[in-house]
């Protein structure tokens, strides 16, 4: 399929896919006129993709346990050892960006409390 059908089945745009090549993320066949043509399987791999930027992990990180992902019963399952360690340390780094963003939100409760109640 060409990148447009690919675009509509996964909801991304092509610009996106385009990026996810050159992350090295797809790899799409080319035809000596340029075109992308991609497999069926790239429908759930831009899919995997997707689920994983929302979980918070960057393309740099997700080329590297992409190829250890697999769905079952509708979760992303890591199927390679080694890349639990990997997560660990990524799920790690969200929990600080959590607490540091509380503590913002903290700093700045206190800020709004402290004003008055009519501003004149």
């Amino acid at each position: 399929m060409r990148i447009g059908e690919l675009s509509r089945r996964t909801g991304v745009h092509e610009r996106l896919l385009r990026y996810y090549e050159e992350q090295g993320l797809l790899y799409p066949e080319r035809a000596a006129s340029g075109y992308r043509y991609y497999q069926e399987s790239d429908i759930d791999t831009v899919l995997r993709i997707r689920r994983l930027l929302s979980a918070g992990l960057n393309t740099e990180i997700i080329a590297q346990v992409l190829p250890c992902i697999r769905v079952k019963s509708g979760h992303l399952v890591p199927v390679c050892p080694e890349i639990t360690d990997d997560l660990l340390h990524q799920r790690d780094r969200i929990t600080r960006a959590i607490e540091e963003l509380q503590s913002s939100r903290d700093l700045l409760d206190a800020v709004i409390a402290a004003a008055p109640l009519t501003l004149s």
